[in-house]
């Protein structure tokens, strides 16, 4: 069961502290959102997930963090500075903003206090560059300055060289990161899904020339496997192939992996085969080397990224296979995909998967402030904690109905009550979210029993 639509999902994550719109004391920002308690903790789970199945899980794969703020001559380079960019239309009328591709009419679809304009008085349709831009050093004349980067891409790119002498990788291999990136969108729209400083899971896969259609159908079965893995049906997912015309500049074939959100069916995840454009773009001597894509000439790069065959001898600039996907969309599936209304049981419930739950267990002294029974639930926290399965919270307010409900609708696994039976037999009762059912463990047997429980979910 999902979200009925996109106010339920908004209403429980502002209710249950996942998630906030910011800036909110002064009215808030638009296109900008702040993680709260709960938020922050699945959105962690969410790319921990990932680095584990991507880094942890395989031998060909390495990590990096690179900078946020970008050098204006990277996306030069990389196309970015010419062509990252959508068309802008205003309404002259009520002076609305929106994109070109996303106007239905010639009419225009918004308005100030009218709820509809639909004047035609429209201005002709320009390109709006994307990327914030901020000064460098103390004094801002303009001579000196950065791009917050708009994909964590290109620092892979740039950062190949360094990788392959730190490390001794050969094809295939990955670089993979997760990191903030920045778009000054026309139209933020649809809660998380779409805003102007977010996070990406991305991975840059480097392969041998020929190789690629091989790798690139290889990742799209191996991310469609994942996003299953993290509790989102594969009834809402569906592979789209993007039309040969609607290419990135840089694509010679992209999958989308798209999720019926409450909003419709958009884009959850793209996989790219970037072909050698990238690192034929930032190489230096790009005509040693027989580049594929077309480029644009570099005669500022110092640095050769080109790998030689150990056969053949040859030098040759690897291709490259890109799954890309936004965190908060990420996040935004996986709440949908949890949400459950159970009218019989007149409950609100997310069914997340264990390893995505904020919280792992709530440990619930059954009388409020009973320093016996207090006393006890932390010492039975802190040994689960201990544990290192993810956070373990106490929940000190006596009324044991609304904790269970609490918890029901942030979604933590079970709650172990402390009761004044435990007091007398050293056991206490375990409540298992989804069936609702209570059974008495003994303390002696609670740490295995919590292991176990996220061994086998």
């Amino acid at each position: 069961m999902t979200a009925k639509n996109m106010e339920d999902l908004v209403s429980l994550c502002k209710r249950r502290g996942f998630i906030f719109p910011s800036n909110d004391v002064y009215g808030g920002m638009k296109g900008l959102y702040d993680f709260g308690p709960m938020g922050v903790e699945l959105k962690m789970n969410l790319k921990n997930s990932w680095w584990k199945s991507i880094v942890y899980e395989r031998d060909d794969i390495e990590g990096l963090d690179s900078t946020i703020l970008t050098s204006p001559t990277v996306l030069k380079y990389s196309g970015h500075e010419d062509t990252f960019s959508d068309p802008l239309v205003d309404c002259r009328v009520c002076k609305a903003r929106f994109r070109a591709d996303q106007l239905e009419s010639s009419e225009c679809p918004k308005g100030g206090s009218l709820s509809k304009c639909k004047t035609k008085d429209l201005t002709e349709a320009r390109a709006f560059n994307l990327m914030f831009k901020t000064a460098i050093g103390p004094v801002d004349d303009g001579s000196s300055f950065a791009y917050l980067r708009p994909e964590t891409a290109q620092q892979i790119f740039v950062n190949f060289k360094n990788i392959i002498d730190s490390t001794s990788r050969t094809p295939p291999f990955g670089i993979a990161q997760i990191g903030k990136s920045f778009r000054n969108e026309i139209t933020p729209r649809n809660f998380i899904f779409r805003v102007r400083e977010f996070e990406q899971m991305e991975l840059e896969f480097f392969v041998k020339p020929g190789s690629d259609e091989d790798w690139h159908k290889y990742w799209v079965d191996q991310r469609l496997k994942w996003w299953s893995e993290q509790g989102v049906s594969s009834d809402k997912l569906k592979l789209l192939e993007v039309e040969k015309e609607e290419l990135s500049h840089y694509s010679k074939a992209t999958f989308d992996i798209m999720y019926e959100f409450p909003h419709g069916l958009e884009e959850l995840e793209g996989v790219a085969n970037r072909t050698d454009f990238d690192l034929g773009s930032h190489t230096k001597n790009q005509e040693d080397y027989e580049i594929n894509a077309k480029v644009t000439p570099n005669k500022s790069s110092t640095t050769k990224l080109a790998i030689q065959d150990l056969e053949s001898k040859k030098w040759y600039i690897p291709f490259v296979i890109e799954p890309s996907a936004g965190v908060e969309r990420g996040v935004l599936a996986i709440l949908n995909e949890a949400y459950t209304q159970e009218d019989e049981n007149n409950r609100t419930v997310l069914k997340l998967k264990s390893h995505l739950s904020p919280i792992k267990a709530a440990v619930i002294p059954l009388k409020r402030n009973n320093s016996d029974l207090v006393n006890l639930a932390n010492k039975i926290k802190s040994e689960l904690q201990s544990l290192g399965l993810g956070r373990v919270m106490i929940e000190n307010s006596g009324n044991i109905g609304k904790n269970y409900r609490r918890h029901d609708e942030i979604g933590t696994p079970m709650c172990i009550t402390i009761d004044f039976e435990t007091l007398e037999n050293q056991s206490v009762t375990v409540r298992d979210r989804d069936t609702m059912k209570q059974e008495r463990v003994d303390l002696s047997n609670i740490s295995t029993y919590y292991s176990n429980y996220f061994k086998n979910n």
